[in-house]
């Protein structure tokens, strides 16, 4: 299958079929998605893969009984095959850009980035991997780092390593609801998409 294909094809997953998937499979996958760029070749981004058994663990971590007890989507995550944590270190850029070609840009101090390259390195990664993932024949969901991060860093091990994402994986059961945001009237591809004079 073409990227193109993939790129239309692929959706955002939140309720799958409880289905396992096969860790040395998804450490293969990972290993894949980290062709990905890296800038400077860094190699900041690491993925984090947690087997089908943890991941109600996982969410005990990274959420709470009150949003668990509210949440539309908690029990389709929760049959989820398996779960990537997308993470990256800070330190192998400043590292990586002190370093003498490329001491001149500057970067070497966190505060001097306008723009992080280890966001855009862990974007980059995520979607390798859910091109993957599709590619498969599975299904994927991106879940953000804004709730219990501490906590999820502490329980994965992550060190001083930030959290960037959560990626969920597995076959999804039909029942997924389209986000409430797919209805918000935004600009086309096409309009999004201009000449530079």
């Amino acid at each position: 299958m073409d990227v193109a294909s993939l790129l239309a094809r692929r959706r955002m997953t939140r309720s799958f079929d409880g289905t396992p998937v096969e860790v040395p499979w998804l450490v293969r996958v990972c290993e894949a998605a980290l062709l990905a760029p890296t800038a400077g070749h860094s190699a900041g981004v690491a993925l984090g893969v947690v087997g089908h058994d943890r991941v109600g663990e996982y969410l005990e971590v990274a959420t709470d009984a009150a949003w668990r007890e509210r949440s539309t989507r908690y029990e389709g995550w929760a049959r989820a095959g398996g779960l990537v944590l997308v993470s990256t270190r800070v330190s192998a850029y400043l590292e990586r850009y002190g370093e003498p070609d490329k001491v001149a840009s500057g970067l070497a101090e966190r505060d001097a980035w306008p723009v992080p390259y280890w966001h855009g390195d862990a974007a980059m990664a995520t979607m390798a991997l859910l091109l993957l993932v599709e590619e498969a024949g599975l299904a994927a969901g991106l879940w953000g780092a804004f709730r219990n991060v501490e906590a999820v860093r502490r329980w994965a091990g992550l060190g001083e390593d930030e959290l960037f994402a959560t990626v969920f994986v597995g076959r999804p059961d039909g029942r997924d609801r389209p986000s409430a945001s797919l209805a918000r009237p935004v600009p086309s591809r096409a309009e999004r998409v201009r000449r530079v004079p």
